[in-house]
């Protein structure tokens, strides 16, 4: 059997250039891979190393306008070359033979249409399927990538589902023609742990019915571990090492490879205990009207029932959850921006007690690092004014040259030169806007900051430069942290005590090692035996 029967795509020198008037950047620089019928290729690599360019191209998604590939570049399915197909031949191809799943689903689907609408219009297209027949099978493709109540979900609208179920929707939209290739495009990113995990399991489950080839781009090396039978590694547009995964793991040839496997969150070696109490809550409830009604009774949901909570000086308090878990609505009600019920005690003051001006003047001790820092950072201000707005608010006698010298003093703190001052958001990269997501919080010298998912968004190195700092920051400013994330390694690399929350309630506490080594309740040890 030759090699062209053997694989399913071969791709050889591919190039990719975009040019403009001014410039021209080498996206993609000669790279070459196949994937055999029936396993799993990993294209793994940071922000901007090519990977999704890589996908784009197999498929001529690219902005040809100012997008180009070299007279060498090859990509051939099944032996036929993409790279000489016309737009007819192209569009044949495209969820046909090759289907994509992408990275946000949210923004995939179109929200003004039933999610068995857009599965359907698939069916109709490229099988030419009469609508009762393609009704019907869109109900047998809910029901294989495992969505309840698949009838009622048909008739639902993208927002009226959860961000697993929208995924699986995508996946069920991909299968429809019964592809040849799969391209899935960081399909995990934004979802929880045993989400991630139980799509994991569905993908390789029809992988084994079907037949079919994966292409996995990611840049979580945990997945690519458990997922994918080879591994390509992509830095700056090249692929700098490629082979079986269970070899590249274990005896990684390039140092770009190395680095990466380096890059893994560790546990905290130094856990400590004891100390101040700052922050304690009891009996914490927050309640949402959901349904306002003159005539019948109201609906209410309680997110958050009964919890307490306690965060200790120059220590991290690690607080993991899934999606819906409730952990978003303590942490604004801790802050005061969700109204509640129960007692908060910070910094020895109880905050019930507290009139507005006071709670304001308390938040100057009690920061906020966001999860997404290009949401939370203004664009039409320089990174100065956004790391100095604090100043402006709460130490507002000093002076414009007082000021300065607080803010670079700052920057400082968080490894960014005295350049960054007049830069604006959007010309930094994920893990400088979070580092100035950070400079603004410990400008103020606060006692506890709140780190909501502060790695969620970053990749794998970047992720690990962001755990130490904030590490170091601790040490040398004794700051105590509420670190909220549903990734169980960023806790377990952060955090001296730990809380495990689900639908609202504490299911767990206790100190980081007991918990991850020996956890008692089984939700706990779900979610643990998914992570790692």
């Amino acid at each position: 059997m030759d090699s062209q029967t053997k694989n399913i795509l071969e791709v050889s020198n591919l190039s990719v250039k975009f040019s403009s008037k001014e410039s021209s950047i080498t996206a993609v620089n000669s790279i070459s891979f196949s994937i055999k019928k029936g396993k799993t290729l990993a294209l793994v690599g940071e922000s901007g190393s090519g990977k999704s360019v890589t996908a784009l191209s197999i498929l001529k998604l690219l902005p040809y306008q100012i997008a180009s590939h070299s007279s060498k570049s090859s990509i051939q399915l099944k032996g036929r070359e993409i790279m000489k197909m016309d737009s007819n031949e192209i569009r044949s191809v495209r969820g046909d033979s090759i289907s994509m799943i992408f990275q946000e689903p949210m923004t995939s689907l179109n929200p003004y249409q039933k999610v068995g609408v857009q599965i359907q219009e698939v069916l109709t297209v490229h099988k030419g399927m009469r609508r009762k027949q393609a009704r019907t099978n869109v109900i047998d493709l809910l029901k294989k990538v495992h969505i309840p109540d698949p009838e009622l979900k048909a008739d639902s609208y993208p927002h009226q589902l959860s961000g697993g179920q929208r995924q699986r929707v995508m996946i069920a939209m991909a299968l429809s023609n019964d592809p040849d290739l799969l391209i899935a495009d960081e399909p995990t990113t934004a979802l929880d742990v045993t989400v991630e995990k139980s799509l994991l399991e569905l993908l390789k489950g029809l992988q084994m019915q079907t037949g079919m080839s994966i292409l996995f781009i990611t840049h979580d090396l945990n997945i690519v571990k458990k997922f994918a039978d080879e591994v390509a590694v992509m830095k700056e547009g090249e692929i700098v090492e490629r082979g079986i995964v269970d070899n590249v793991f274990s005896s990684p040839q390039h140092s770009y490879t190395q680095k990466l496997l380096n890059s893994l969150p560790a546990p905290k070696n130094n856990i400590s205990t004891g100390g101040q109490r700052i922050l304690i809550s009891k009996g914490l409830e927050v309640t949402y009207l959901t349904k306002k009604s003159f005539l019948k009774r109201s609906l209410y949901l309680t997110a958050v029932k009964d919890v307490a909570i306690e965060v200790y000086e120059g220590r991290t308090t690690g607080l993991v959850g899934e999606s819906g878990s409730g952990k978003s609505s303590l942490a604004r009600a801790l802050l005061g921006l969700e109204q509640s019920k129960g007692f908060i005690e910070f910094n020895g003051k109880d905050l019930s007690s507290l009139n507005a001006n006071s709670r304001r003047l308390m938040k100057k001790d009690f920061q906020i690092v966001f999860q997404d820092p290009f949401g939370s950072l203004s664009p039409r201000q320089t990174v100065g004014e956004i790391i100095g707005e604090g100043l402006r608010v709460h130490e507002s006698e000093l002076n414009k040259i007082e000021r300065e010298s607080e803010i670079f003093a700052a920057l400082e703190e968080v490894e960014l030169d005295s350049s960054f001052f007049l830069r604006f958001p959007h010309e930094l990269s994920g893990g400088q806007r979070q580092r100035v997501a950070i400079a603004r919080a410990i400008i103020l010298k606060p006692k506890l900051i709140l780190l909501d998912e502060p790695t969620s968004a970053l990749d794998v190195s970047i992720q690990m430069q962001i755990i130490k700092l904030l590490s170091e920051l601790q040490k040398k400013h004794r700051l105590s942290y509420l670190c909220i994330s549903h990734d169980l390694r960023v806790i377990r690399a952060l955090s001296d005590l730990v809380y495990v929350m689900k639908e609202g309630e504490i299911v767990e506490k206790g100190m980081a090692d007991q918990v991850f080594n020996e956890p008692n309740n089984e939700y706990t040890k779900e979610l643990i035996k998914a992570a790692i």
